[in-house]
């Protein structure tokens, strides 16, 4: 019988129909959000089916550009269902405004379709602008990356298409003229609690208006407030999943042969498997391509299904780490598997950085001092390092002068010594079927004691006997040997890593080990570098607030070229710090760091958020251009007229967001950051910017009017209303 003792798929792919699952729940909550705004069932479908003809193009599109289906893509895909309808959304919405004037499908379909046109392409190319800085992401983090955003703009401009072409057919051929006995409060504006909202929305908005000092002084606040979280929060790399599988790294006495490691490797593991949560392990010792030495070992422990244990696996390895401390003889260090790692070696703990120095005397001297320093601090557990110093070598010194007597040389010493431990083949016996490779070796009873090399003899031209014990021509001596000498590059280096303390961020633990390497006051002789995910973490803080910047100014060239002005695009993108409290305090409301995962959300919320203010300033601008209303009055029509289909698109990215945020399955910790963000900030920002883009854009046009800079779009308003 053949039993799959560890197998990383049936995470995987609990992993993958969680996300699918995730995806179904994203479509269903849009589809419900797009029902109960409009009351009407062909209203409904006909956004609906911009979702699966959306989805379906973004495969057909990633089967040839040869992506795959995995953890990433389909969390691109969930994202997007409540990208995708939002274009629908806005133009069913406006087709449905012309159907409640008494206009008919078609001429509603073409007149709707003609005035928000512009509005649906300024939309898209806005969204596309914000993957831009995504698509050129660098290093491992962009590799990993790279499909994402394509996958994610690749459905964007598919789902812009279906809005352009399909919607407007469907909305002339489905869509019935409005009854006059319903009025303006029929079913597809939301009945009288719809019509309710807007009054209280005017009546909030006059308010406003009539105190616009204050609202821009709200609003500039909320720029020093986000420059302040974003400071405060805790910064990480990627979120510690649990995928189920734990990864053990042993160490046991720098002397201890390979006899006694495994009966410490088989003591450890009968402790470990008295965890009710652990399922079974795999143990490893002996030097192989991950054990460089004897005295350490491997385990890959494998726990129950999560709907069986009630503890992650993080929890569950620190719980382990406590049961196994009283085996003698063996240490255990643990880290959980990860689906997405960027780790290039096995090491004992999660993060590592190295120490280099031409000098391995340094080396030996500066390590433990360093380890010493380091362990004093609160924000770092399990410090281990691969300096191993400590090591027994047997030295044979040849008496050269009584050797040559008796015509022995040091290559006769070399050959004896193979001979008896080396594992010499000597030859092979071959039969019908199959082929026996002989191998020297001396009698396993030898090999228990250093004083069995006397028992060695040598052959001899000179000796009576032609055999002289090796014990006849050298001396034995115990001395201390490294195990191994790691090297970085051209240098010796050691590689200390760590864990992360409860509740520390990678961000934290960073700077406590930049402290200590300072507090020791390190030679310069030193070259210190972070590796594998702390490396990355380092170049990725670095770029995140890069990324950002240039998110914004995409946005900016891109709007500009659309609006053909310098200042209506502030005016859009000052919608921006209102979603970032939002995503901000909602990660560290839930405790989560600012991470990767994060950022992208925060990427993702400033595409969605300044929606709301591209959608206000067309209206606005049409007003002003073709029906020659001040800037006040057309503004405050312009959010009347587009409050309805600014709630349904943002109510459709939460629902659309909400499964990443509330999954519970196997891997969804890389996916809740995303989640979180784009929740949060919506959350936030929807009350914030229907309030403060009106009082930005009406201070943009008295600025522009003072400077004779007001702008004088071409094609802003989308055509005639």
């Amino acid at each position: 019988n053949v039993t799959p003792l560890t197998d990383r798929t049936v995470t995987i792919r609990a992993s993958v129909a969680d996300v699918e699952f995730e995806l179904a729940l994203a479509v269903g909550l849009v589809v419900l959000v797009i029902f109960l705004f409009l009351r009407n069932i062909p209203a409904t479908i006909i956004p609906s089916l911009a979702v699966p003809l959306s989805l379906v193009g973004t495969l057909a599109a990633m089967f040839q550009l040869g992506f795959s289906l995995d953890n990433l893509s389909l969390m691109a895909l969930t994202i997007a269902t409540g990208f995708v309808v939002d274009d629908a959304i806005v133009m069913i919405e406006n087709i449905s405004r012309y159907l409640e004037m008494g206009q008919t499908p078609l001429q509603a379909a073409l007149n709707g379709s003609r005035q928000i046109g512009f509005t649906i392409i300024s939309l898209t190319i806005s969204l596309l602008a914000v993957l831009i800085p995504l698509l050129f992401m660098g290093d491992v983090v962009g590799r990993l990356f790279h499909e994402f955003a394509i996958t994610l703009a690749v459905t964007i401009v598919i789902s812009a298409g279906v809005s352009l072409t399909l919607t407007p057919m469907l909305c002339a051929k489905l869509l019935k003229p409005r009854d006059p006995r319903e009025g303006a409060g029929g079913h597809a504006s939301g009945g009288r609690f719809f019509q309710s909202m807007v009054r209280m929305y005017g009546r909030g908005l006059r308010v406003v208006l009539n105190h616009q000092v204050l609202t821009l002084i709200a609003a500039l606040a909320t720029f020093f407030v986000t420059g302040y979280l974003y400071v405060a929060i805790p910064k990480g790399f990627f979120p510690v999943q649990d995928t189920g599988i734990i990864q053990g790294i042993t160490q046991a006495s720098q002397t201890t042969s390979f006899a006694a490691m495994a009966q410490h490797q088989q003591n450890l593991a009968d402790a470990v498997l008295k965890d009710p949560d652990v399922a079974s392990l795999s143990s490893f010792i002996g030097v192989d391509g991950s054990n460089i030495t004897l005295n350490s070992g491997r385990l890959l422990i494998n726990l129950k299904p999560h709907a069986q244990r009630g503890a992650t696996a993080t929890q569950i390895a620190r719980r382990i780490q406590d049961e196994v401390s009283g085996v003698p003889g063996i240490a255990l260090l643990m880290q959980p598997v990860q689906d997405l790692s960027i780790e290039t070696s096995v090491s004992a703990t999660q993060y590592q950085f190295t120490l280099e120095n031409q000098d391995p005397a340094q080396l030996q001297t500066w390590t433990p001092t360093l380890l010493a320093r380091l362990a004093q601090a609160p924000e770092l557990a399990d410090l281990a390092s691969d300096l191993q110093q400590n090591g027994r070598a047997a030295v044979l010194t040849i008496d050269r002068t009584n050797a040559a007597r008796f015509g022995i040389t040091p290559a006769t010493v070399d050959n004896a010594l193979y001979d008896a431990f080396g594992q010499r083949p000597i030859t092979t016996i071959y039969t019908q079927a199959n082929q026996f490779r002989v191998i020297l070796d001396a009698d396993p009873a030898m090999q228990q004691s250093i004083d069995s090399l006397g028992s060695i003899y040598l052959p001899s031209s000179a000796s009576t006997t032609g055999q002289v014990p090796l014990s006849a021509i050298s001396t034995v001596s115990i001395q201390q040997s490294p195990l191994q000498i790691s090297h970085l590059g051209q240098s010796p280096a050691a590689t200390i890593s760590f864990n992360l303390a409860p509740g520390v961020s990678l961000g934290a633990a960073v700077k406590a080990v930049d402290a200590a390497i300072a507090d020791i006051k390190l030679p310069a002789s030193f070259a210190v570098s972070y590796q594998g995910a702390a490396l990355a973490f380092q170049a990725s803080l670095s770029s995140e607030l890069l990324l950002l910047l240039a998110a914004v100014a995409t946005m900016y060239i891109v709007l500009g070229v659309l609006y053909e002005s310098f200042i209506h695009p502030v005016t859009i993108l000052s919608t921006l710090p209102s979603a970032g409290i939002g995503a901000l305090l909602a990660l560290m409301i839930a405790g989560a760091g600012l991470d990767i995962i994060g950022i992208i959300g925060i990427v993702l919320l400033i595409g969605i958020v300044k929606k709301n203010a591209i959608m206000m300033i067309d209206f606005a601008l049409d007003a002003q251009r073709n029906e020659g209303k001040s800037a006040e009055e057309a503004i405050y029509q312009a959010c009347l007229l587009r409050l309805r289909p600014i709630l349904m698109t943002t109510f459709a990215a939460m629902f659309g967001a909400l499964p990443l945020m509330l999954g519970a399955g196997v891997g969804s910790e890389l996916r809740h950051p995303l989640g979180l963000a784009i929740v949060g900030g919506l959350a936030v920002s929807q009350v914030l910017t229907l309030f403060t883009t009106p009082v930005i854009y009406l201070m943009f046009e008295r600025i522009g009017a003072r400077f004779g800079a007001a702008s004088t779009p071409l094609a802003a308003a989308g055509g005639a209303s």
